[in-house]
């Protein structure tokens, strides 16, 4: 039977978090380089759900992120990865005029720096598989069957993203046990399954909740844009069954963010964030700024793919960061960037689900 929307929205989310070890149904969302241990921890601890976006980690590093976890909580928590896509194009004469350009912005970039590659795939869903975490989650595709069934086997909810209704179509005959609803308001990558069509499909949280909840039979999982109880609400309202929030938690203390990201986050606007392939070669949505624009000049040389793109601004990104350089820094962020507080993660939980809570009939 179709259609995960059918029971209310309340019934919805007590099911939800009986189901994956919850007391709230907020999941922080998993933002590689930007889920440090502690802010999972204070998010676990006060009924949500942890997360670790673990693309840029090492199984080792995975390892010691869930065991450090454990340490500290009792709670609930996913790890996260991208789905590995072909091998990019190369063309090494837009390379060097990249390198050049990128060498007005930050150091000398080195012709070696193209050759980024991604860490080992399979090595990190080994390692999901040893931590054992309540979900693994996924974006820009599916896992295959012989990885879904190993998860099964082990007792560990699959999490697939979507950015469109038939994204989660196909989510769910690969065997999600859940289905991420990813707005285009959403900070950080879109997880678009063709990624080259990633800006032709933008579809808004609220568009995409309903449309997918009656077309699916597992729980949807909003994220995109919510950062306060108001849009808690509306997501389950709409036919979600929890939510997602990653920018609203990114200026709680123990989201130990780089000064000057943390400040480009304050009182953002929701137009002053856009989506770019500016920093790493894959559309995301960040907080403008000098760099970003200078990228969309008409005479700037276009973006690498992913993953050159990211190797040829690594040592911009991390100057920029060393530096606190609000005009370079790679700043992620979602529409609802303005709505998040400088408060500790558990208090931010706490206060806006007492704010969901009190207009959920």
């Amino acid at each position: 039977m179709r259609g995960s929307s059918l029971s209310s929205p309340r019934a919805r989310a007590e099911e939800f978090c009986a189901r994956f070890g919850l007391q709230v149904p907020v999941l922080l969302a998993p933002m590689a380089g930007a889920c440090p241990v502690a802010l999972s921890v204070a998010v676990a601890n006060a009924g949500g759900m942890g997360a670790m976006g673990a693309l840029l980690s090492s199984p080792e590093e995975i390892a010691a992120w869930a065991a450090a976890f454990r340490r500290a909580s009792s709670g609930s928590f996913q790890l996260n990865t991208w789905i590995p896509g072909a091998e990019p194009p190369r063309d090494p004469a837009a390379e060097e005029k990249l390198r050049r350009f990128l060498a007005e912005w930050g150091p000398e970039v080195l012709p070696e720096a193209a050759d980024s590659k991604p860490k080992d795939f399979g090595a990190q869903c080994a390692a999901f598989l040893a931590a054992k975490p309540r979900a693994v989650s996924s974006i820009m595709g599916v896992f295959s069957p012989a990885f879904v069934q190993s998860l099964k086997a082990s007792g560990i909810a699959w999490f697939a993203t979507a950015t469109t209704p038939l994204e989660a179509l196909r989510c769910e005959d690969a065997g999600a046990d859940a289905i991420i609803a990813q707005g285009f308001e959403a900070g950080g990558h879109r997880g678009a399954f063709d990624t080259e069509a990633a800006e032709r499909q933008c579809v808004g949280l609220f568009a995409l909740i309903p449309q997918v909840a009656s077309r699916v039979s597992i729980p949807v999982i909003a994220a995109g844009g919510i950062a306060d109880g108001r849009g808690i609400a509306a997501a389950l309202a709409l036919g979600a069954s929890a939510a997602a929030i990653g920018t609203g938690f990114l200026r709680a203390p123990e989201a130990q963010l780089n000064p000057a990201w943390a400040d480009a986050l304050a009182g953002a606007e929701p137009e002053t964030t856009v989506l770019t392939r500016a920093y790493s070669g894959r559309l995301g949505r960040c907080v403008k700024n000098a760099y970003i624009e200078a990228v969309g000049h008409e005479d700037a040389p276009l973006p690498a793919p992913y993953p050159v793109q990211s190797g040829l601004t690594l040592a911009m990104r991390e100057e920029a960061k060393k530096m606190q350089d609000k005009r370079r820094i790679q700043a992620w962020a979602g529409q609802s960037a303005a709505l998040a507080r400088a408060k500790p993660a558990g208090e931010i939980l706490r206060r806006i689900w007492r704010e969901a809570d009190a207009l959920l009939p």
